[in-house]
């Protein structure tokens, strides 16, 4: 019975995940088309049939079409209950780490935005000014809940994208896209100056490292998306960066 009533709140938390995941799915494909993610409503994008309320279920709609069209027939991509799983996961993750709080339905919010910008950014090198926005006030947010810590979150703010803004100078944008300056800016403000170091950090590991390995093993060009690795180290700071710093810290 104690089991039951631990995991039942999850599940709750796994099911809203993947409402808005399947959201997310909208978001990833109008956005960089510049299209309202409201309305038209969803639509078959083979034969433009509207798609009803109960092929909408997140995840179990997918299954019971066998991933087709209702009207038809035409396969429907697999990303779309991907997307949905993921950020169910993504959800209960972050709240079984961070607890049951309004801070972390923000972070649930803010990731959910940076699940958005990986995918766009890794299909079109490019970060739509709107996510960004959509951070900010995440980050805005959340900088209100802390006012008496203000200056960790003003500081974080800038602390990683302002030199990267001299080096979007310098170079003319040929090093790092004004996108990523600004996702760290937001960011920054979201989770506060040591946290978005660990971020920045964690980013530029995984980005190195896995995109050398695609250079490797394909025939893809030096053109590097930050977005999804420096979205993958905000991630891991906001889940684990507090007790990493704390631990590093220790050693000395």
């Amino acid at each position: 019975m104690n089991l039951l009533l631990k995991v039942t709140p999850h599940i709750f938390v796994f099911i809203l995940g993947t409402i808005i995941g399947s959201f997310l799915d909208v978001c990833m494909i109008r956005i960089p088309r510049k299209e309202s993610v409201i309305w038209p409503y969803s639509h078959c994008m083979n034969c433009g049939f509207r798609i009803r309320w109960r092929d909408l279920i997140p995840i179990i709609s997918y299954l019971h079409l066998k991933g087709r069209c209702r009207d038809c027939g035409a396969r429907i991509s697999l990303e779309y209950p991907l997307v949905e799983f993921v950020t169910g996961l993504l959800y209960v993750l972050l709240f079984a780490i961070k607890g049951f709080s309004l801070e972390t339905g923000i972070y649930c919010i803010a990731v959910s935005a940076l699940f958005v910008v990986s995918v766009i950014d890794w299909r079109t090198f490019e970060i739509p000014p709107v996510l960004n926005l959509f951070l900010l006030g995440c980050g805005a947010i959340h900088f209100f809940m802390n006012l008496p810590m203000w200056k960790d979150w003003i500081f974080g703010f800038f602390v990683i994208s302002l030199p990267l803004y001299l080096l979007f100078l310098l170079s003319q944008g040929r090093a790092i896209g004004g996108g990523d300056v600004k996702l760290m800016a937001v960011c920054g403000l979201l989770i506060g100056w040591k946290l978005i170091i660990l971020a920045f950090f964690i980013g530029c590991i995984f980005g190195a490292v896995i995109h050398l390995i695609r250079m490797k093993l394909s025939s893809i060009d030096h053109v590097l998306a930050m977005g999804p690795y420096l979205s993958l180290g905000v991630l891991l700071a906001i889940l684990w960066g507090e007790q990493w710093i704390s631990w590093y810290c220790s050693i000395f």
